[in-house]
């Protein structure tokens, strides 16, 4: 066959694979859930395959099945425990005097009118204070939040139909652990093989160090806030929904922190508003600032390096490059997905490209 002939039949197959992994997104986002669901279950597996009943070892699909139950049983019981307490923070918040919010502020806010209005964002026509007590109490109105939540119930079905695919998928990913990785050479060529082999070997070991550095580092910062905020002062249960929210942000590299913080300080302010601004409020906030300050160095300095540069064997500069990149294709999600995939694609590199010095280059540490 034509060298060109087979470059063209090539280029039209890639494409057809880019088509159908965007039509398939969803079902491929399942499966690769359930792989990752499926990595943290294994050492569950792996500990129940010691167990012996008259000599025999359980079978794999009861030590899957339990595994997978023991999964969603940690994911409920986090949600049953904290849910309650969101839902008391949002109608606690929806209960907060804006006026005398307001009037605690107003020296302060006095003066962010005045700077405001001079450098001509603001138009003095309106009110500050009524332009910023609209806007709080929006916020704050308990139908608006109410609604927020009923609106979740439109996509129920969705979550259900997640949920079940995800658990059926995950359950046979666990009773046979090389199901994934069968899967997948099968639409690899006989002579890449061992390749393939060695390439789903590394990932899936870079994978399970990443995801159980993650989970360690959500746990850690949530601890670090919640005893922070409430070492200086925060009611301990608003202290925890704050370490809550900013433990899962931190999921979110980089910019992550910064929204937990700027929550947190929020939720600190809001639910002492009975403070004088002069000095007791202000010496709050400083504290508060205090505190995820220090939170950030330590999660900058030990948490992160481990996690993204140690367990996936990256540069942090690479790693920062590779984030920022992600976030400007796909936002959010793109910086969640950043380093799992990149992963993915140097081990795949470094196995298939590695004459190119570039790629040498990036995964000599792989």
């Amino acid at each position: 066959m034509d060298s060109r002939v087979r470059y063209i039949i090539g280029f039209i197959g890639f494409l057809l694979l880019i088509f159908g992994v965007w039509f398939f997104r969803s079902i491929l986002a399942y499966v690769l859930i359930s792989a990752a669901i499926s990595i943290l279950g294994q050492p569950i597996v792996r500990m129940l395959k010691k167990i012996k009943i008259r000599k025999r070892e359980l079978p794999n699909g009861l030590t899957a099945a339990i595994s997978l139950v023991s999964i969603w049983f940690v994911i409920i019981l986090f949600f049953r425990i904290f849910i309650p307490l969101i839902v008391s923070e949002a109608n606690e918040l929806s209960t907060i005097n804006v006026n005398e919010l307001y009037s605690n502020l107003e020296k302060p806010l006095q003066e962010v009118e005045s700077f405001v209005i001079k450098t001509g964002h603001f138009n003095d026509s309106q009110s500050f204070r009524d332009y910023l007590t609209n806007k709080i109490m929006a916020f704050m109105d308990a139908s608006y939040l109410s609604d927020a939540l009923s609106s979740l119930s439109s996509i129920f079905g969705n979550l259900f139909i997640a949920f079940f695919a995800i658990s059926f998928i995950t359950f046979f990913f666990l009773k046979e652990s090389t199901l994934f990785s069968q899967g997948v050479l099968m639409v690899v060529p006989d002579k890449h093989t061992e390749e393939a082999k060695r390439v789903l070997s590394t990932i899936r070991f870079l994978l399970t160090r990443y995801l159980i550095g993650i989970i360690l580092e959500v746990i850690l910062v949530m601890i670090l806030v919640t005893f922070g905020l409430w070492l200086v002062g925060i009611q301990f249960q608003h202290a925890l929904i704050c370490g809550l929210f900013s433990g899962i942000m931190n999921v979110i590299p980089y910019v992550g922190p910064w929204i937990g913080a700027a929550f947190g300080i929020i939720i600190g302010i809001a639910t002492n508003i009975d403070l004088p601004f002069q000095p007791d409020m202000l010496k709050l906030i400083g504290l508060m600032v205090l505190v995820f300050a220090a939170i950030q160095t330590i999660d900058n300095i030990v948490f992160q390096p481990f996690i993204y540069s140690s367990s996936v064997n990256a540069h942090p500069l690479e790693i920062f490059l590779v984030i920022l990149m992600a976030a400007s294709i796909a936002g959010i999600g793109g910086m969640v997905l950043a380093i799992p995939s990149y992963t993915v694609l140097r081990v795949i590199a470094k196995e298939f490209l590695s004459s190119f010095k570039v790629v040498k280059k990036l995964t000599q540490n792989i």
